[in-house]
């Protein structure tokens, strides 16, 4: 029954994207560009989707090099430029930065209309600055940061709390699961004082459930999102499901927003304690013209999801190429316990004088950056890069996992080399274009400044409190380093690791 129903489905979206095509090519053909970047020939209908297989980063790396660093593809009905070197995605990102700011909306991500108040999916508009301006004052400046590093802090310690237990029962920590609790309640300690996940696997767990559904969902490869004509029909029913998980999420987000509000009325008290206590005040200051109790909830789904997944993943796969190099997990544990002294706690203020741990984050983003492709652009109007024609409503796709691993801008590409960074200046904040994991220009992930004090607080305790082997006894040369594709670049196999006491 199952099977006949998506034969069903395929057969209807065949023909219906024939009708498309046939309609479209009658009128179509004098507005096509004549100077579109090279690329591989597109099949009928369905255009280059087959030449991305499960791993569209590394396939379409691999096109590169035979097409250049920016070249055409046609995904279904869908244009789409790939940028792979750091010269044209600065071209691109500085230059164009403000045509070619736009989104690009996966099907999935208009669940809800989520796509209407996303900071994440919104155009560059006035409802998008208002959000960005909320973001930037109330969430991620210096200021706001240092406020809440004893959140952040005592999180951690409850995550070093954890692997102490297993430390003690010589089990197995996976360090993907363990780094995302600890994500998600800093963030939610952070947002509503309180946490909404646990370590333990007989507690509850249904809101980390949900965020993983979210961002499963939107990582599922979808018909609708290469052939537009079909989003009506939902065929893969992809954004169906995100509703069903959208709307649990914002029930749960409703129960704390109401319970606030009349905690607030009971006490006739507006005192920020929590970020959710600045917006409520920025709602009610405000009149909701430009911030409401929707966007609020929005909002805060756009933070959880790219905020727990993409920092927990990165902590996972720094311990994972620490673990297959061993003397770069030992020199990063001697200048912590150098710094930090015997017996100490890590504290973000030490972060600074840890250039090697700093350099370990940016070589483990160089190698897999959390958004291969980041969100895609699209662009706004025609303009002209590197003497090619990006036409207007081109899906802009730039690949920093490729330009991580160029052999013409790095040495040994493919090799976990911190030391690298030691004596280079390059970051990932957006101004240096070989290595910009989350993003440059006006698009640029609002929350990197929190992400860096995360993951590098997270990682700096796991490596300074306890020294680590493969579980199974695995032979570090022998670890699956393979990648798994996704919204969010995962391993494939979750990281193993046994804690040893110091």
């Amino acid at each position: 029954m199952i099977m006949d129903y998506m034969l069903l489905l395929l057969g209807v979206s065949f023909v219906l994207v024939c009708i498309y095509f046939l309609t479209k090519s009658l009128g179509a053909t004098k507005f096509c560009p004549v100077n579109l970047p090279p690329g591989p020939h597109p099949f009928l209908f369905i255009g280059n989707i087959l030449e991305l297989g499960k791993k569209p980063h590394q396939a379409l790396a691999n096109l590169s090099k035979t097409y250049g660093p920016i070249m055409s593809l046609k995904l279904g009905s869908i244009t789409t430029i790939v940028m792979s070197s750091p010269q044209v995605a600065k071209e691109a990102l500085q230059k164009h930065d403000q045509a070619l700011s736009s989104r690009t909306i996966p099907d999935g991500a208009r669940n809800l209309d989520h796509h209407k108040h996303s900071v994440a999916w919104l155009p560059v508009s006035g409802p998008w600055r208002n959000l960005r301006k909320v973001c930037a004052t109330q969430m991620f400046t210096a200021q706001k940061l240092d406020a809440t590093q004893v959140v952040r802090g005592k999180k951690v310690q409850e995550l070093i709390d954890y692997v102490h237990e297993s430390c003690r029962s010589g089990s197995a920590v996976d360090i993907g699961q363990a780094a995302f609790t600890t994500v998600m309640n800093s963030i939610s300690n952070t947002f509503f004082s309180k946490d909404l996940a646990h370590y333990q696997s007989d507690l509850s767990q249904n809101f980390k459930k949900l965020v993983c559904g979210v961002m499963e969902g939107v990582g599922t490869p979808n018909i609708a999102d290469y052939f537009p004509v079909l989003q009506s029909v939902d065929p893969q029913g992809i954004r169906r499901r995100l509703t069903t998980v959208a709307e649990k999420i914002f029930n749960i987000f409703d129960g704390i927003i109401y319970e606030r509000i009349q905690a607030r009325e009971k006490m006739m008290s507006k005192e920020s304690n929590d970020l959710l206590d600045s917006l409520l005040n920025l709602v009610e200051e405000n009149s909701s013209d430009q911030l409401s109790l929707t966007c609020i909830k929005h909002l805060l789904l756009d933070l959880f999801v790219a905020g727990t997944d993409t920092t927990s993943s990165t902590v996972e796969w720094a311990m994972a190429e620490l673990l297959q190099n061993p003397e770069k997990l030992t020199k990063a544990q001697t200048e912590l316990r150098q710094v930090i002294g015997k017996d100490g706690l890590v504290q973000e203020f030490h972060i600074t004088k840890l250039p090697y741990l700093q350099a370990v984050m940016k070589e483990t983003l160089r190698l897999h950056p959390p958004g291969p492709f980041l969100i895609p652009h699209k662009a706004e109007t025609e303009v002209e890069i590197c003497s090619y024609v990006v036409p207007k409503s081109a899906q802009i796709l730039v690949n920093v996992w490729a330009m991580g691993r160029d052999s013409s801008v790095w040495q040994n590409p493919t090799s976990f080399m911190p030391e690298r960074f030691l004596e280079s200046e390059i970051d990932v904040k957006g101004r240096d274009f070989e290595l910009i994991p989350f993003g440059a220009g006006r698009r640029i992930c609002p929350g990197l400044p929190l992400a860096q004090r995360m993951v590098q607080l997270t990682l700096a305790s796991l490596l300074y409190t306890f020294d680590w082997k493969l579980a199974h006894d695995l032979n570090p040369k022998n670890m699956d380093m393979s990648e798994k594709f996704g919204l969010t670049l995962h391993k494939s196999q979750s990281l193993l690791a046994i804690p040893i006491k110091v």
